[in-house]
């Protein structure tokens, strides 16, 4: 914990020095971010409104899977410089993936950066700042392996109803497209009854939904030694009185085992949605990306989930362009695409990752072969999408209400929310009032390729305890005067990352 004395240093003559954390990439970055949030704030920092002219400590958690993410890093350093020079007191620190693997060279690029930080020692961001402005040079420390589980960190959870949970970090793969397992480390898996005591405690707080993560989510157990383990996860979830909807990401096609389909049907709050990354339909380019599946392989767990759970939304992720891909293999893909009907896919031109294999090979794909193919994929995509969307008119669906969800809800007079398929749905707005985290009823009147609405009135609503959640954090932020430490999120569930920034790595595994 902070001390008294500790924590007078991160109040200025004005008030609280206020903090600023940028993330790029992966789903566990996001969910990092929450405890550099969560850190920061217990160590007496408030966050900076998003009005303001700078912060005081600007974070950069940062992505290092896309071939231009270090020319994105030091050009955002680089807009900040003069603004840290007008600035007496700014810091500046950089964490993440890329700061795991260019440790030595960012200070060097960027001598005006305070802090530099790995993926496993997150927990040390205010002692570094604080080290760093004591001592007047710049701290630059990565640990080899995880310091203490992320989990045990203080968060700021960046929604009332919907948490990250994280029940493992690392990996075990070796992907040839992928750094992450040299960033992240060897897999390790938290303890079931750890795992359980954070959704129960996330629970009585209000929350509603919760989705497990993982860079290869369901290999959980390997760590423990039982390999059964994540589907015993997902049923002990349904025990948990008060959690309505359980998801998870990202699996590897390698370790969804018939248990893992069977605890996702049998179990109530575990949504009939699934993102199974396929990255290729060819063998031979699975082999080469050393992906330990096949197309056969695949297919056959999109028709046993498809059995199983006859509504279940399943998506994936694809490259295209990966080295020595020809046009019979890049056929391959458009054929699983078609079998398997996703209902949606981030799709990905193949760019060179530093660091790892692929990045050697023989045989890269020029730019222009690689663009002509991801737009037909991306065509034939959209139709899907389109289709499997029109499936949906007629039902009748309970929407979880979410803020931030529909960019042109004012305008519309519409609400927006999650179907339990993941699916977004844009709603009339009831004559009664409605909070993030309740819980509506409509018929879908029309389908997008990717969105529905539902443009008749809504048949019921349903006031939950999330809801209750989000207005009490609601009404606290309202009465509080700007600029006292509050700890609270912005509100709505996790936002979906934009195509272009989820990467081929802890939501591809």
């Amino acid at each position: 914990m902070t001390s008294s004395s500790d924590r007078s240093l991160t109040v200025g003559i004005e008030g609280p020095k206020t903090y600023d954390i940028r993330t790029y990439g992966c789903q566990m970055n996001v969910h990092d971010s929450e405890r550099l949030s969560g850190l920061l704030e217990e160590a007496g920092y408030v966050r900076a409104p998003k009005e303001a002219d700078g912060a005081d400590v600007v974070v950069f958690n940062t992505c290092a899977v896309r071939e231009n993410a270090d020319n994105k890093l030091y050009g955002n350093l680089g807009h900040l410089a003069p603004m840290k020079t007008a600035r007496p007191g700014m810091q500046i620190a950089v964490g993440g993936c890329l700061a795991q693997k260019d440790r030595d060279t960012i200070v060097k690029r960027a001598p005006w950066v305070d802090v530099v930080f790995g993926t496993h020692n997150i927990g040390k961001l205010p002692v570094l700042l604080e080290r760093a402005r004591v001592q007047q040079e710049a701290q630059v420390e990565i640990a080899e392996s995880l310091e203490a589980f992320p989990s045990t960190l203080p968060t700021r959870r960046e929604s009332a109803y919907a948490a990250w949970v994280s029940i493992s970090v690392g990996c075990n793969n070796t992907c040839t497209f992928c750094i992450v397992p040299a960033l992240r480390g060897k897999e390790e898996d938290r303890r079931p009854g750890d795992i359980l005591a954070e959704i129960e405690a996330l629970v009585a707080e209000g929350v509603s939904e919760i989705t497990l993560l993982g860079q290869n989510v369901n290999a959980y157990g390997s760590d423990l030694g039982d390999r059964e383990a994540f589907g015993k996860l997902l049923r002990a979830c349904g025990t948990v009185e008060g959690l309505e909807r359980v998801r998870f990401t990202s699996p590897h096609p390698r370790d969804f085992t018939d248990d893992v389909i069977a605890a996702m049907a049998e179990t109530p709050n575990v949504m009939p949605q699934l993102h199974m990354p396929l990255q290729s339909g060819s063998d031979p380019i699975l082999k080469a990306m050393r992906r330990s599946y096949r197309q056969e392989r695949f297919l056959g767990i999109i028709e046993k989930v498809r059995a199983a759970i006859p509504h279940a939304a399943i998506s994936t992720d694809i490259i295209v362009g990966f080295p020595g891909e020809t046009e019979e293999d890049f056929e391959q893909t458009m054929h699983v695409v078609r079998e398997a009907r996703f209902a949606n896919a981030f799709t990905f031109q193949y760019s060179k990752r530093p660091g790892t294999p692929a990045a050697e090979m023989d045989g890269q794909i020029p730019k222009e072969v690689v663009q002509a193919r991801y737009e037909r994929l991306v065509a034939l995509q959209e139709e899907i999408s389109w289709d499997e969307n029109k499936k949906q008119v007629g039902r009748t669906l309970d929407v979880m209400v979410a803020e931030g969800e529909g960019r042109k809800d004012g305008a519309t007079h519409r609400l927006s929310g999650r179907a339990p398929d993941n699916r977004l749905v844009h709603f009339t707005k009831p004559d009664e009032d409605v909070r993030p985290g309740d819980v509506v009823t409509v018929e879908i009147t029309y389908a997008a390729p990717h969105h529905l609405l539902a443009e008749g009135p809504t048949t019921a609503v349903r006031r939950t305890r999330a809801g209750d959640a989000w207005e009490k954090r609601t009404a606290a932020a309202a009465a509080k005067p700007a600029g006292v430490l509050l700890g609270l999120p912005r509100i709505g569930a996790p936002e979906p990352l934009p195509a272009a920034e989820v990467p081929a790595c802890g939501a591809s595994h």
